[in-house]
């Protein structure tokens, strides 16, 4: 027993050691973890805590982790030993900005706040696939029964087997077609007894029957030169012997000798391997460097070393829900056949983007492909040679219009610079105009990460500077001081209540305010009646009212807050404007109805509702009139288009701007007045971005937009239209995004494409059945 009792003795004060030399080796760990946060030399440099105070610009000092750490003198943090960061005050030599940051160059010095130029470049990403070889299904034959019997001789009988076309497989027996051979052998031996009949039908009926015998036993499976061999042998057989209508390898053997088989009953499975499929696995994030008609690399295990190639042939529309990935397709030829089915393979995609977050591959631009046989590309219009489906333009699968050198850059922003919140980030910009360092929070919209890079969608602009180090230090310290930051957004405290005092604006500017807040009221309509097309039309007239609102008449803290909530709905606009589906719409309206709510709160808006402001004053005869007018100036416009008639479409969309200029707004109330202006100045802009095309290509860019405008006015205005006004969509135009029309009748006449694709499109809405004018109007008018 003492023994024992010794031994658990020693045990204990060995624990006892191993617990002190952890504390202690805890305090040494902590100590370097201070040093080393304080940097090389830190220590001994106490004149930059000097040079800091000496400025006179710092209240209090704070930890960029630990954001509730505050204290009067500089120094490590008590809490994580980080050195403490300098911060100033908000006062009136402050920064104006809600997210707005200032230090000193010291103060920059100790956070290591590093910077890099916004640019416009080429990116390229490498996106690595997981997956295995799998048979083309579409090269799969099954070899089946075509009568019941029994299956006396199985030619290939195991697995693996190579057979080519016209090879014997099976030995069957079949009472069925014996009783066949037998109504085929009485046919012609009626045939040669009516020769010489003078009856014409009997012997023609009997040919007939002849022939009927034939197409039977053919049908039965026998092939031409079996049907002849009886008719020559001239008796029956109960056996046949059926032939592989394909070259494959034997892929699975379904029945035994002896078994009796039925009908339609698989026999074997035969597969073709000189072309494989690839099935790999992809996540959502990499779908955007994805798309239909990519080449690309892989390896496998077997032949380590060897690189084979392949081309996506179908991207999964699903995502699988268990493992949240999307099964990628790559056609693979295989004539060595050193692809195997459920071999595991790596592969890696390079793709290369520019504007708009879309694949560039310069031997496919321009060209024609089949939607489901990608891998068929032609330099002209036509139909597949497979499928004999209408090709389309390589444009429709994501590919650029344009070659590389022709195609514009992506606009990019380092990695480091964001702060991920989803699609949206947050990163700060420097003030370059500052005479200290002052950087101020935005947000921005993200495409896909490409590298050390992530393509900005909107928010920013070329040259911009942005924090790439640091950055979460200037976040924190916009916690400390309660303002809007990535992790609090909204931010709070003092410097959300001085947001909310005066927020007095000019009348004109109030106006600007009230047709933002009325701009919601379209949006939640089309969403409403799950209207996509209507959706993004009306985020995009949002988008219009935020930008013609004259910020430069705004001043003190109701500029620093019509600065922030742009921002917010600015993105909300641009996001919904291109949203892919209602869902992705509906994610968009929630921040909307939220930013929204804000705006009225902070400017005293009303909800108010664009059509209703159309409808509150009986509108003018000859207002009307003049707007029927520019519809039927926009009808040869949209028919110039159809035909790609560039010669003709100067001189009609110079019609129209003249239909335009010849609307009188002046006669309007000034409700009316006010509803009209945006949608006037929407189609003047559109006609000038026509009329100042290079192309026709251009002119559809702008013939889009000059739609929307129309069909905006007509909804809310009316005019004296005699017929219906159809609205049609084409979900391919302008490279996929999707664009609407008007026209008069249902016929499609598509104006994106021209006689390409002249017929794509269908009617979505009539968007006035009859426009005529009311009876006492059209009295009072003849008058």
């Amino acid at each position: 027993m003492a023994k024992v009792s010794n031994g658990r003795l020693g045990k204990k004060w060995v624990l006892i050691l191993v617990g002190a030399l952890g504390i202690l080796a805890l305090v040494v760990v902590a100590g370097g973890l201070g040093y080393w946060a304080r940097g090389p030399g830190q220590a001994d440099r106490p004149g930059v805590e000097d040079q800091v105070e000496a400025e006179g610009d710092v209240l209090w000092w704070a930890c960029s982790m630990d954001t509730w750490v505050k204290l009067p003198e500089p120094g490590p943090c008590p809490v994580c030993s980080m050195p403490l960061i300098p911060l100033k005050s908000d006062g009136a030599d402050g920064p104006t900005g809600l997210r707005a940051f200032a230090t000193s160059e010291a103060g920059k010095a100790l956070m290591d706040i590093q910077t890099a130029c916004v640019e416009r470049r080429f990116v390229t990403a490498e996106v690595r696939l997981v997956g295995k070889v799998a048979y083309d299904e579409t090269r799969v034959g099954y070899i089946t029964a075509w009568v019941p019997g029994r299956l006396d001789r199985l030619f290939v009988d195991y697995t693996g087997i190579k057979v080519n076309k016209g090879e014997h497989l099976a030995y069957i027996y079949s009472p069925e077609l014996l009783s066949a051979q037998d109504e085929l052998l009485q046919a012609v031996n009626a045939v040669r007894e009516l020769q010489h009949s003078d009856v014409d039908i009997i012997r023609e009926t009997a040919i007939a029957t002849v022939q009927a015998a034939r197409d039977k036993l053919r049908l039965l499976g026998l092939r031409p030169e079996q049907v002849a061999a009886v008719e020559e042998r001239g008796t029956a057989t109960d056996h046949i012997t059926i032939y592989s209508p394909m070259t494959g390898t034997v892929v699975h053997k379904n029945a035994q000798e002896g078994m009796y088989v039925k009908t339609g009953a698989r026999i074997y499975t035969i597969a073709d391997l000189s072309r494989v499929w690839v099935i790999l696995e992809a996540y959502e994030s990499d779908l955007a460097w994805l798309t239909r008609g990519q080449q690309l690399t892989f390896t496998t295990e077997a032949y380590p070393g060897e690189t084979f190639r392949g081309q996506i042939a179908f991207i999964d529309p699903v995502v699988d829900p268990r493992r949240r990935s999307v099964r990628v397709r790559v056609n693979v030829p295989n004539p060595g056949g050193k692809l195997k089915p459920e071999m595991f393979v790596r592969a890696v995609v390079r793709a290369e983007m520019g504007k708009d977050a879309r694949v560039i591959d310069a031997g496919l631009a321009g060209k024609w492909t089949c939607s489901m046989h990608p891998w068929i590309v032609t330099s002209g219009a036509g139909r597949c040679k497979s499928c004999q489906m209408e090709l389309v333009t390589t444009e429709s699968l994501g590919y650029t219009p344009a070659l590389r050198e022709d195609f514009a850059k992506a606009l990019v922003v380092p990695w480091t610079a964001v702060l991920k919140t989803g699609t949206r980030a947050v990163v700060y910009l420097k003030d370059p105009t500052a005479d200290r360092p002052i950087f101020e929070g935005r947000e921005i919209v993200l495409g896909p990460r490409a590298g050390d890079y992530y393509i900005v969608r909107h928010g920013l602009v070329e040259d911009d500077v942005v924090v790439t180090h640091g950055n979460f230090k200037i976040d924190s310290a916009l916690q400390i001081l309660a303002k809007p930051s990535m992790m609090t957004p909204e931010g709070g405290g003092a410097t959300a209540e001085r947001a909310q005092d005066g927020a007095e604006v000019p009348p004109h500017v109030r106006q600007q305010l009230q047709a933002v807040s009325t701009a919601y009221g379209p949006v939640a309509a089309a969403m409403k009646a799950e209207d996509l097309y209507a959706t993004r039309s009306a985020f995009e007239q949002l988008e219009e009212a935020l930008t013609a609102v004259d910020a430069a008449s705004i001043t003190g803290d109701a500029l620093m807050m019509w600065d922030e909530l742009s921002m917010l709905l600015g993105n909300d606009a641009f996001e919904g404007g291109v949203a892919k589906d209602m869902e992705e719409a509906r994610e968009v309206l929630d921040l909307l109805t939220r930013h929204m709510e804000r705006l009225r709160e902070h400017f005293g808006l009303s909800q108010g509702s664009d059509e209703a402001t159309a409808a509150v004053a009986e509108l003018p005869v000859a207002f009307r009139e003049q707007l029927g007018k520019l519809w039927q100036a926009y009808l040869p416009v949209q028919a110039a288009l159809a035909d790609d008639d560039g010669q003709a479409l100067t001189g009609v969309a110079q019609a129209m701007r003249e239909a335009l200029a010849a609307v009188d707004m002046g006669a309007l109330p000034h409700e009316a007045r006010m509803a009209w202006m945006p949608r006037y100045e929407r189609l003047q802009k559109a006609l000038d971005q026509m009329l100042g095309a290079d192309d026709l290509a251009a002119a559809r860019e702008a013939f889009s937009p000059l739609s929307d405008a129309l069909e905006a006015g007509l909804k809310a205005f009316g005019g004296g239209i005699p017929g219906p006004v159809c609205k049609l969509y084409c979900p391919m135009a302008l490279g996929n995004k999707g664009a609407t029309w008007l026209q008069e009748g249902r016929e499609t006449r598509n104006p994106y494409f021209g006689a390409a694709m002249l017929g794509c499109g269908d009617v979505v809405e009539t968007v006035l059945r009859e426009l005529a004018l009311p009876e006492s109007e059209q009295e009072h008018d003849h008058e």
